[in-house]
């Protein structure tokens, strides 16, 4: 299930990508399947480990093309083990929530991006947020859980300030916020629950099957209850200094 839409966030072959905080690693697979050259970092050990496996078995099976290359890896999202502009793509999904600094973390993206480079961030979206709070001190108040909401004109707005130039956004998701939902007022870790049962059900039908009326449904809910907001920037080139400039100075 991928929460950055490809057909907005364009990646060719050969590009180098960054999957930060790439968890299972759901996105860094559709980049590896894309040819591109993949690093997924993530701070969970074990998360890592099981995503370089997926990248071996992915590439015994030849499920991505030649020349593109994965790599799965620990690392901290506040201090990146890479040189400046190391990274065509980064893609940061589902994080920025977890961090208190995530000013430095738009900083670090921002150091390790090349000028041109693209990025996608996603959030879980304002209102549906609020509710699964409302609901549950649970859903958030644990360990690596999340400590803030973000608002849309503030994710921009830190995005603008980190140097990077939106283009674009949307909201995903629609069907999963009713699941969350039901999860925080039956209780978060309550699996058992009737409702929460039959609607997981639901979900896992929907991914595995696609079917029309679930994708037109999603489709027409995403602007209302979409579960995560998704927001697309590039980083601008600085302007060319002429010899006259730089001999000024």
């Amino acid at each position: 299930m991928l929460t950055v839409d490809f057909s907005r966030f364009p990646l060719a072959p050969g590009d180098r990508v960054l999957d930060l905080g790439c968890g299972a690693g759901r996105h860094a697979f559709e980049c590896y399947r894309r040819g591109a050259q993949v690093v997924a970092l993530d701070q969970n050990g074990e998360e890592i480990r099981e995503v370089a496996k997926w990248f071996a078995a992915m590439k015994e099976a030849g499920e991505a093309p030649e020349g593109a290359t994965a790599t799965a890896m620990e690392g901290d999202a506040l201090a990146l083990p890479f040189p400046d502009e190391s990274f065509d793509v980064v893609i940061i999904s589902e994080v920025m929530e977890h961090i208190p600094d995530d000013k430095g973390v738009l900083a670090e993206m921002v150091r390790v991006l090349k000028p041109g480079g693209r990025i996608a961030v996603t959030v879980p979206r304002y209102g549906p947020e609020k509710v699964c709070w409302a609901l549950s001190d649970a859903y958030h108040e644990v360990e690596g859980g999340h400590i803030r909401i973000y608002k849309a004109d503030e994710l921009i707005g830190k995005i603008k300030e980190a140097g990077l130039k939106p283009y674009g956004s949307h909201h995903a998701h629609a069907l999963h916020s009713p699941y969350w939902w039901l999860k925080c007022a039956f209780g978060v870790d309550n699996d058992k629950a009737l409702p929460v049962r039959a609607y997981h059900k639901l979900l896992v039908w929907d991914i595995m099957k696609k079917p029309l009326a679930t994708r037109v449904a999603e489709q027409a809910l995403n602007p209302l209850i979409g579960k995560s907001f998704v927001v697309y920037a590039t980083k601008p080139h600085l302007p060319r200094v002429t010899r006259t400039e730089a001999a000024a100075r």
